[in-house]
């Protein structure tokens, strides 16, 4: 019999959640079918799915179910963490992410964080690090990261209240002239997985969703913008599809309009929390110098911008 104690970042949580969190690999039929015969007990009494956890509890499952779904350490790869770590405090992580790894999935940014976090976390059935927020894959800059169930709430909460600035920097096709305001309606298709901008505000259509993008003019070079864009809202390819619509595609975003292929540059420059007193700035990686260097030459960044 497995026996595993309740910690504090399991209070008040799920008892399907904590079960599935600690063993991803046990199918949900076979945990339903389990918890429907008594054969999961919580301090020794038959439980229900929707059972709500306190920290300290007992939970008890059968040994045969860990021995067959549980992961064994042994084949488990030796992973090295290569992060560039920003900030590390009140249980958030804040790093650099380079271009071309994706947050989520196998060889991902997540997995690194949890190779390097885990030897320091408190133990939890249920609460594993994860994102805060989205990064695309050919996206680099800031990305948050919890460390605990405390800091994952107060930051989230802070997103939804919109008390968190974000701001990219981006190179795109053709000359922008003057501050801009992009309020458009997005509507994001998973299949082609593409996000669709529109001028106009169609709250009729269920998927649709309000996007604004304050975007500033940094340098100009013949057919080039260096624009660095402040997102009120965090929309899937929120930047890429608004620019496509504006007529200014990323350079070499051949996915929303650029002619050009040689793939594009978006930076997650710097992320400020103001009523924390906290600002961070993600340095830029040295190709996006470069590039900016052979379009516009020395281009000063402020991070008062």
């Amino acid at each position: 019999m497995l026996r595993l104690t309740a910690a504090q970042d399991d209070n008040e949580r799920r008892l399907d959640r904590i079960i599935r969190k600690h063993l991803p690999q046990l199918p949900l039929s076979c945990l339903h079918r389990l918890l429907r015969k008594g054969k999961i007990t919580v301090d020794g009494a038959k439980a229900l799915p929707g059972d709500r956890i306190k920290s300290g509890q007992l939970i008890e499952i059968p040994e045969s179910v860990t021995l067959t779904f549980m992961e064994n350490p042994e084949k488990k790869e030796k992973k090295t963490t290569s992060l560039e770590i920003l900030y590390e405090d009140s249980g958030i992580l804040v790093l650099n992410k380079p271009a071309g790894i994706a947050v989520h999935g196998p060889r991902s940014l997540e997995e690194q964080v949890f190779s390097y976090l885990k030897p320091y976390l408190t133990p939890s059935l249920s609460f594993r690090p994860g994102p805060l927020h989205r990064l695309d894959k050919p996206t680099s800059g800031i990305i948050v990261f919890s460390t605990n169930l405390k800091g994952a709430q107060v930051f989230s909460a802070l997103l939804r209240e919109q008390k968190i600035r974000k701001q990219y920097l981006a190179i795109v096709d053709g000359i922008i002239k003057g501050d801009k305001i992009w309020n458009d309606s997005l509507v994001r298709d998973n299949n082609k997985k593409k996000t669709f901008a529109s001028r106009d505000i169609d709250i009729s259509h269920e998927k649709s969703k309000n996007a604004q993008t304050r975007v500033k003019a940094l340098a100009r070079a013949p057919g080039y913008t260096l624009i660095l864009a402040e997102i009120e809202t965090g929309r899937t390819h929120q930047i890429r599809a608004q620019s496509s619509l504006h007529g200014h595609p990323l350079t070499g975003d051949r996915k929303y309009g650029s002619k050009n292929s040689e793939g594009f540059m978006l930076h997650a420059w710097q992320l400020e929390v103001p009523s924390l007193n906290q600002r961070f700035v993600a340095p830029l990686p040295p190709k996006f110098r470069k590039r900016i260097l052979e379009l516009f030459g020395k281009v000063e960044l402020s991070r008062e911008i």
